[in-house]
């Protein structure tokens, strides 16, 4: 079972076009669940899981409700929805009311993570033009979890990126070009740890 169960990845603006440059970098092997929120508008199919499908080694789809994370499988949030990942490793779509104008919520799904899975969470912000998975960000990071980063320089809206380093300063600021290679050493036995070189 790989150390790390799943990567909870949030963003916003100009999140389409990071998604489409960083998901193809992932092996086909890559160990991990990934569950991926993007802020999207209420009351219009996404094609989102779609889109990303073309070009990713990876299976993508649009997450269904009370499905298992399955390893090395891509899960996109609907519309209009919170996702959260619940204890037995099982998804779960809440209609509560929307956090900071958003829903799904980055930081709903980061928070539920942490909750249940704990040290076996690494928590990603990307791009976005608000504070949405700050907070989530945070909490993977206190309940024993890894954070990731999206280089604020180089991100389409540096808003997100840089709230979540604000909050979460522990966090490795990566540029997106880097991230699958990142991800893929970490999600590695332990034995290959001292290897991993910090991204400039």
């Amino acid at each position: 079972m790989a150390e790390y169960e799943v990567v909870v990845v949030g963003a916003s603006a100009g999140a389409l076009d990071a998604l489409q440059r960083w998901l193809p970098l992932l092996p086909a092997t890559f160990p991990s669940a990934i569950v991926i929120v993007v802020h999207l508008l209420p009351g219009h199919a996404s094609m989102l899981a779609e889109l990303l499908q073309k070009n990713c080694p990876l299976q993508v789809k649009e997450a269904d409700d009370k499905e298992p994370l399955l390893a090395g499988t891509v899960y996109c949030a609907a519309p209009n929805y919170h996702l959260l990942i619940e204890s037995d490793g099982h998804l779960n779509y809440s209609v509560d009311d929307p956090v900071r104008g958003s829903r799904p919520s980055i930081d709903v799904l980061f928070a539920s993570a942490a909750d249940a899975l704990r040290e076996k969470v690494i928590g990603v912000v990307l791009t976005g033009a608000n504070d949405d998975g700050a907070k989530g960000l945070q909490k993977i990071v206190r309940e024993g979890g890894r954070a990731f980063v999206q280089s604020p320089a180089e991100a389409h809206a540096s808003a997100m990126p840089l709230a979540a380093l604000e909050a979460c300063p522990e966090a490795t600021v990566v540029p997106l070009a880097q991230l699958a290679e990142v991800l893929e050493q970490v999600t590695q036995p332990a034995k290959n740890k001292h290897q991993i070189e910090k991204p400039v």
